[in-house]
């Protein structure tokens, strides 16, 4: 008797089956690419189209005119979005740099084989674990004129206090925020250069030793080429970060006194969620993504420009 072969209703044909071997990745990628688009075209677009009208939630809750570029007129030309856009420009190169700076130090100083290293590896991520608010809490208390202890440290040191406190004064204000930013995500530079650094082979630190090259000279012509993509990368996601900056700005100073620590994300916030102006703060938005699109453009060309990939 003939044998016969049941054939499953799910079976792919080679055809099919090629097809889905040959775009897996693809098929296996399209649901994330689906939710970002989702979460982030989306809303982009909303606010592009939004930018270009009249709307304020306090008033009605659909757009009232077609006003053009209006919104993106009266952005520019407000003081507070200037000062917005100086302080967040002051706060990410700054910031930016000097938790580089710094967590280049720590990580060289956790490859010296000293005791103590491991709890102090497992200390050091635990700033960044620390929800950006609760920071801000945490040194709103460290700040306080009545008996903060880093206003107690500096007054024991002989260093000047302002009268109205370091979170009040116009001058202080500014760097009090980006003292915060430094303490939180410097460990976060320390464990990704810790972790590169790591990488680097020992047979080249070795034989730059033997031809008697000094610690600075290995640093700078072994190491850092080296890391240079990684410290790149790193250095550009820090940067953008630190440009949306919100959660201590609101807790410490809600931007003030004035607007010597308003941000842009800040601004943001208060137009879009306090005044209810959704055209202007869309328009904001879209300057916003333009203004940073442009510098890591520009940081990307600089930076990878003699690299082979």
């Amino acid at each position: 008797m003939p044998s016969t072969t049941i054939r499953s209703p799910l079976a792919l044909g080679p055809g099919k089956k090629s097809f889905v071997r040959k775009n897996l990745p693809y098929l296996l990628i399209a649901p994330s690419v689906v939710m970002l688009l989702a979460l982030i075209a989306y809303p982009l677009l909303f606010a592009l189209r939004s930018s270009f009208y009249f709307w304020n939630l306090q008033i009605g809750p659909q757009p009232l005119a077609f006003v053009g570029f209006e919104n993106y007129v009266q952005a520019f030309n407000a003081f507070d979005f200037r000062a917005s856009l100086g302080n967040t420009l002051i706060l990410s190169t700054m910031g930016t740099a000097i938790e580089f700076g710094l967590g280049l130090t720590i990580a060289l100083v956790l490859l010296k084989a000293l005791p103590g290293m491991n709890v102090v590896r497992a200390l050091l991520i635990l700033p960044t674990t620390i929800a950006p608010i609760v920071v801000g809490f945490l040194f709103r208390y460290l700040y306080d004129p009545g008996g903060g202890l880093l206003v107690w440290v500096l007054q024991a040191l002989w260093l000047p206090v302002p009268a109205q406190g370091i979170l009040g004064s116009p001058s202080t204000a500014l760097a009090a925020i980006l003292f915060v930013d430094i303490w939180q995500w410097t460990p976060f530079f320390a464990i990704v250069l810790y972790a590169s650094l790591l990488a680097v082979p020992d047979e080249i630190i070795e034989a730059a030793r033997l031809d008697r090259a000094s610690p600075w000279t290995i640093l700078f012509r072994i190491k850092l080429p080296l890391i240079k993509r990684t410290a790149i990368i790193i250095v550009m996601l820090r940067f953008m970060q630190i440009f949306n900056t919100f959660d201590t700005v609101l807790v410490l100073t809600r931007g003030g006194p004035g607007t010597s620590t308003r941000t842009l994300g800040y601004s943001l916030y208060e137009q879009g969620l306090v005044n209810f102006n959704i055209g202007l703060v869309s328009a904001m938005t879209w300057i916003t993504v333009l203004i940073v699109n442009i510098i890591v453009a520009l940081y990307v060309f600089v930076a990878f420009r003699n690299e082979e990939w």
